[in-house]
């Protein structure tokens, strides 16, 4: 098959794409490279099955050039990372929320069924250990920046559901819970591989808040194949699925975790909030999946423990600090 990902490049899209490929499939990668990398990727080129585009997912001409040909699309593009959400909140808006409508758009004039990346963000404060697909957002202000991108994940939720019900576009819903593994990058605020980074440098590891927050962690690798899973199988178009992990660990947990797995001698530094991301940034104490309705669809069964995770970005981040030692 032929398939689309927008933000092919980046973290999660480039597990993909390589997955694809692996399988066999033609990829066309659409990436304005703003956080992704073309480092993540194979060459393009015919013997390779890649073909990659430079532009911005939010230009329609772009977009539909993009997916001329292709059988379906994952529409994975979008401003991530609670830096980059704090630091450049109006653009940020305007690239999840234009850019799946884009995306929707140009699929529903081809005819290609979309699947349509969202997040845990959207459940907001709701602290509920399980959260199942039907449970209620409980979010805050729309003046607090912290929650626009939950706000504008949301909305592109109901865009992927309306361009079902109303327009008849084979769409599919994923809110993705912490996914995490190698090429993820800390530089916009990811947990895992920002203690990482500073646990290999022997670094104090910034824990925000109280450090007693609870959350779940999933190897991309275990996520990937239910992302294809989901987007093949039509029966579970017209929803939404959770996917992520159900092995909970309290940030100050995962910070020795990955301290004692590095073998490092970094200490604990606890940053309150408003330090690491200025006054009103409000959190959550638990985020906590229930995926029993994906495990239900397709199958979906995390098999990488936490440690797992640790080992796999920590030696990651080895190899890359060898290779520029070396070269």
């Amino acid at each position: 098959m032929r398939y689309l990902i927008t933000g092919g490049a980046g973290f999660i899209g480039s597990h993909l794409t390589e997955y694809l490929l692996g399988l066999g499939h033609e990829v066309t990668v659409l990436d304005d490279l703003s956080t992704g990398s073309r480092a993540n990727l194979p060459a393009a080129g015919t013997e390779t099955g890649l073909r990659f585009v430079e532009g911005d997912v939010c230009d329609p001409g772009t977009v539909d050039t993009a997916m001329e040909g292709v059988d379906a699309v994952f529409h994975l593009a979008a401003a991530v990372g609670v830096f980059t959400i704090l630091d450049k909140t109006l653009s940020s808006l305007r690239t999840n929320l234009t850019g799946t409508e884009t995306a929707l758009e140009a699929a529903r004039r081809h005819g290609t069924p979309i699947l349509v990346a969202s997040t845990s963000e959207v459940y907001g404060k709701n602290t509920k250990d399980g959260l199942r697909e039907d449970d209620d957002r409980i979010v805050g202000s729309p003046l607090l920046n912290r929650w626009s991108y939950a706000e504008a994940k949301a909305l592109d939720e109901t865009f992927a559901y309306l361009y079902s019900a109303e327009l008849g576009l084979s769409t599919v819903i994923v809110r993705l819970f912490n996914t995490v593994g190698p090429r993820q990058t800390g530089r916009y605020g990811m947990v895992v591989p920002r203690f990482v980074e500073q646990a290999l440098a022997d670094e104090p590891i910034t824990v925000f808040g109280d450090g007693q927050q609870s959350r779940c962690f999933c190897h991309v690798s275990d996520v990937v194949p239910a992302l294809v899973a989901l987007l093949a199988d039509r029966s579970t178009h017209g929803t939404v699925y959770n996917l992520g992990s159900s092995e909970q660990v309290t940030i100050t947990e995962l910070a020795k975790r990955i301290i004692s797995a590095a073998g490092s001698s970094s200490s604990i530094e606890m940053v309150p909030y408003e330090k690491a991301y200025g006054p009103g940034f409000e959190d959550m104490q638990r985020r906590i999946p229930d995926c029993g309705k994906a495990r239900a669809a397709v199958g979906f069964a995390p098999s990488r423990t936490l440690d797992d995770i640790v080992a796999a970005v920590i030696a990651e981040r080895r190899e890359a600090s060898d290779n520029a030692l070396s070269g």
